[in-house]
């Protein structure tokens, strides 16, 4: 069983991942984004060992939504080592969304 690190910042969360992480970007009042949040529990099941997979409300977190440029929603962003490296606007469904961070994994 895996314990869950306790991070004191976003930035710390993302530095201090020892997999890559997925960030989702969303708002609770987006439809589509309702639509991904179901995609990515299958690519959870896929992909759990490889990477971890984090929802942040751009409502509640406007100035990291800001930082990182999200402008549409939903938005995913992979970051590597605290780095991003990949940003996917809109809905991707589960085996595209899995072939393509694979490639990037």
């Amino acid at each position: 069983m895996t314990t869950k690190k306790q991070f004191n910042s976003f930035e710390e969360m993302l530095s201090g991942s020892d997999v890559p992480v997925l960030v989702d970007f969303y708002a609770d009042w987006c439809g589509p984004c309702h639509m991904m949040s179901t995609i990515l529990e299958q690519v959870n099941l896929q992909l759990k060992d490889r990477l971890r997979i984090v929802k942040i409300d751009t409502e509640k977190y406007t100035e990291l939504a800001t930082q990182y440029q999200i402008n549409a929603l939903p938005t995913l962003m992979l970051f590597k080592g605290g780095q991003p490296v990949d940003k996917i606007e809109g809905v991707v469904q589960a085996p595209q969304l899995v072939q393509h961070l694979q490639s990037i994994l």
